[in-house]
Order: structure tokens, then sequence, then C-alpha cells
């Protein structure tokens, strides 16, 4: 009775083990970014749905502040994330991944530190709104 104690013990412990990194891996933060090829611009930073990501020239220039907000941000929607952690390299992506939080609470990714957002008329694998009231698609090297 003992050595069959110990042997349910092993094959239901044993396997267990092997679930546990397959469970942390899959918790673990990630930028939700792809880069999209266009025929105009060449390779541009988008989202994993293939939607073009933009930067607004006006928070360049304001220190890094969010000033789109409230309407802004109804016509281009800014990318958002659950946490502040995500993965600050994307594999074939030069540059680096954060988060900013946004006036409402809520963390918003940037491309080497500037906040992206999409723009609401705009179906997959678009660029309608380069250099448009101060927007620039993120060109990619």
């Amino acid at each position: 009775m003992v050595v069959s104690m110990k042997r349910l013990v092993v094959s239901v412990v044993l396997p267990a083990m092997f679930l546990v990194p397959a469970t942390v891996s899959a918790m673990a933060p990630h930028a939700p970014v792809t880069k999209l090829q266009t025929a105009r611009f060449g390779p541009v930073l988008a989202t994993s749905k293939k939607q073009a990501l933009y930067y607004w020239n006006r928070e360049q220039r304001a220190g890094g502040k969010i000033r789109c907000v409230g309407e802004c941000a109804k016509a281009w929607p800014p990318l958002i994330v659950k946490s502040r952690r995500i993965e600050p390299r994307v594999a074939g992506i030069r540059g680096t991944f954060a988060t900013i939080r946004r006036p409402d609470g809520r963390f918003q990714v940037t491309f080497n530190g500037l906040a992206v957002y999409t723009y609401a008329h705009e179906g997959p694998k678009q660029v309608k709104c380069n250099n448009v009231n101060g927007w620039f698609v993120v060109r990619l090297r």
C-alpha cells in the first residue's frame, strides 16, 4: 500500500510541475503591436489587428504629457493595455516600448517615448492620415 501511494504522488505531482512554466509564460507582458508593410510608407507600426499606429507631434512638444483626450481620443483612440508592464522589445522592431498613464488612469503604449494611437476612421492595412494636423504614422527602420 505504501509503494502504490508513492507512485500516485509521483504520477500526480510530476506532470503538474510541467504546467507551471507554460502558465507563467502565458502571463508574461507583451506589447500588442506588429510591423505592417505599406506601399507608400514602408514598414510601419500597427496593432495586432493590422491597424496603423500614429503619434501626435503636439504631445512630443508637451514633454511627454497626454494631450489627446475627450473628442480627440474618440477620433484617435489610444493603444491601451491592462498593465503598466509590457515587454520593452519586440522581435523584428527596432525601438523601445513602455507605457504612460493617461489622465483617466489607463495605461497607454508608448514607442520610443511617444504615445501611440490608431485612427477611428481607418480599417486594417490603411494609412490615411499621415501628416494631418500634426499626426504622423510611426515608421519603422
